[in-house]
């Protein structure tokens, strides 16, 4: 098996973290550099303590600086920066012949106008966007094969499109009735110190935020019209639940006049055969974030209630797995020709 040289931009954050935790032991992965502004000049083993029986924990955090991470060798970096950040770096590297898996917003989207409209600054890189692949692998694995530059999904965004869109392609339901609930850990809102975030602050506590226009519906609706073939907009509503990981998406739709609710499991079935990540559930069984966390699977459970003429689906997955950095991995194989499993378990 081919070893890469590999960088983790932005590696002390909590999908930092997931990154150095899967890659410190990938087959095909030789870390080369690793950046941390807050942590720089910290060998990795002293900041996260449970990493310390790893091979490569002696590798030292540096400022992110792209002439440094290019002369570490390394042909491949991933980006766990913030949005506006990360753009820029991107650029750098790409110029210096490494190829970029960007976990920001930064990529995302296709329309520069629409990055401002939901993330409030013209986009740092708009020429750029056009290169930039939308890595979820059950849906672009082809194009993510070719890509120098993928934009890893958002979290929320992976728990809504892996169920709506073989749905949507296939015109089962009316794309305007379309509402999703998700909610969260609290890793999701990242590893930084803010009031609403603190223990006593989230513990027996949940709350909805970001509504009526959450940064990540920019993408969803982006996601579904291109699958639709027609403009979609969608309610999204997401909530803050006191757990540290996981991800838990009910999506209600009406079907359209004359389908048969069946049809629903079958499309599923049929776009699913073959997706190591995707575990089906079935008619009549939720999903549950407890099954999900700490791997790189999103689940899905479908219903149909008659009295409403409404179709439910529900997804789990792990926000910093499937919703982060795991799947930003499993990108990362279908890049460099392995398995898309290498490295990720089968559990």
């Amino acid at each position: 098996m081919k070893v890469t040289k590999t960088a983790i931009v932005g590696a002390s954050g909590y999908t930092g973290m997931e990154l150095l935790r899967i890659l410190l032991t990938h087959p095909g992965v030789e870390l080369v550099a690793v950046t941390s502004r807050s942590e720089a000049g910290k060998r990795i083993d002293q900041v996260f303590p449970r990493f310390s029986k790893a091979a490569g924990v002696q590798l030292i955090f540096t400022e992110p600086d792209a002439d440094t991470i290019a002369a570490s060798g390394a042909e491949v970096a991933f980006l766990a920066l913030p949005h506006g950040i990360a753009a820029e770096i991107a650029g750098a590297l790409l110029d210096r012949g490494l190829k970029v898996i960007d976990l920001s917003a930064d990529f995302r989207l296709r329309c520069p106008a629409v990055y401002e409209e939901f993330y409030g600054h013209p986009h740092p890189a708009p020429d750029l966007l056009k290169k930039a692949v939308y890595g979820l692998p059950e849906i672009h694995a082809a194009e993510i094969k070719a890509a120098s530059l993928i934009a890893s999904p958002g979290c929320y965004p992976t728990s809504i499109l892996v169920p709506l869109l073989p749905i949507l392609r296939e015109k089962l339901i009316d794309p305007s009735t379309i509402v999703a609930n998700s909610m969260s850990g609290v890793s999701g809102a990242g590893r930084k110190a803010e009031l609403s975030l603190l223990f006593c602050e989230c513990n027996e506590s949940a709350r909805a935020y970001g509504v009526p226009k959450h940064r990540h519906l920019s993408e969803i609706e982006q996601e579904l019209s291109l699958a639709a073939g027609e403009t979609v907009i969608i309610s999204f509503l997401p909530h803050l639940i006191p757990v540290n990981s996981g991800i838990a998406t009910t999506i209600t739709a009406k079907l359209r006049k004359g389908v048969n609710p069946e049809l629903i499991g079958k499309v599923l079935s049929d776009a699913y055969a073959n997706a190591r990540f995707v575990r089906l559930l079935g008619r009549g069984k939720p999903a549950d974030t407890k099954m999900v966390t700490s791997t790189n699977f999103i689940d899905i459970g479908w219903e149909y209630d008659p009295r409403t003429n409404r179709v439910i689906l529900m997804s789990a997955e792990d926000n910093l797995g499937k919703g982060a950095g795991s799947q930003a991995v499993q990108s990362f194989n279908l890049m460099h020709g392995l398995d898309e499993s290498t490295g990720l378990g089968s559990l």
